[in-house]
């Protein structure tokens, strides 16, 4: 399936995998919402999407923001008329022994991973069944399905979010609305402590892989749903 004239909006996407999705999409032809916190990384998206002859609207703030979310998701259909696709790509990760964990910190990863989901999932919806079809695609971890000494905290973010989707599919799928949970392992972004394309870090997936994959999920042929994608570099044993 095309992604012309589609609109998709992708939290996350000033850097790493969600602008690596942006500057895909805009090749081919989508009208692209993007939204991050960072307003002068967001334009620079803007403008390398934009020059590949992409229609694109930004929005500066915060997933966990709940008036921002909702004016955020109003404005994209009010200038483009739909919302075809919905990708979850903002969170992060503190990685502690529990008992280090400050409660500041443990709300922090929370609003941005699970809250910042729903909320975007919960305005996004309604346009979507409005129009009998839509696209809901959260990125996750393959930590969503396994943990680690030092993750309880973002493992469980992870969980949280993927049980919520996983209910979300039973609810919307009535309503011709796919939900697809991608789960990646290793991915060379600014998630980690050293910098994207540190040597350590090579034979890690790469954005542009993640891009492709998720790219192909919304690809998919109207009746088709790819409804969960596990992704790793193979050097990574899981």
């Amino acid at each position: 399936m095309s992604l012309k004239n589609k609109t998709v909006l992708i939290t996350g996407a000033s850097k790493g995998i969600g602008r690596a999705l942006a500057l895909t999409l805009a090749q081919e032809g989508a009208y692209l919402g993007l939204v991050a916190r960072s307003e002068q990384e967001l334009k620079a998206v803007q403008q390398e999407a934009t020059a590949l002859g992409a229609k694109v609207e930004i929005f500066v703030g915060s997933v966990a923001d709940e008036a921002f979310v909702k004016n955020s998701v109003q404005s994209l259909f009010a200038t483009f008329g739909s919302i075809d696709a919905l990708v979850n790509n903002a969170g992060f990760g503190i990685f502690k022994q529990a008992t280090e964990i400050t409660s500041a910190e443990w709300d922090d990863i929370y609003e941005t991973n699970v809250k910042g989901t729903f909320l975007f999932c919960r305005e996004a919806i309604p346009f979507m069944k409005s129009a009998g079809k839509g696209h809901i695609i959260n990125i996750a971890s393959d930590v969503a399905k396994r943990v680690f000494d030092g993750g309880s905290l973002y493992c469980s973010s992870k969980y949280a979010q993927d049980a919520f989707s996983m209910a979300l599919r039973k609810e919307v799928r009535k309503d011709q609305i796919k939900v697809s949970v991608v789960y990646s392992g290793l991915v060379d972004t600014y998630f980690h402590r050293r910098a994207e394309g540190d040597p350590h870090q090579e034979k890690y997936l790469s954005s542009q892989d993640m891009a492709n994959s998720i790219h192909y999920i919304l690809s998919a042929p109207a009746h088709v749903v790819i409804d969960e994608l596990m992704i790793h570099p193979i050097s990574q044993d899981y």
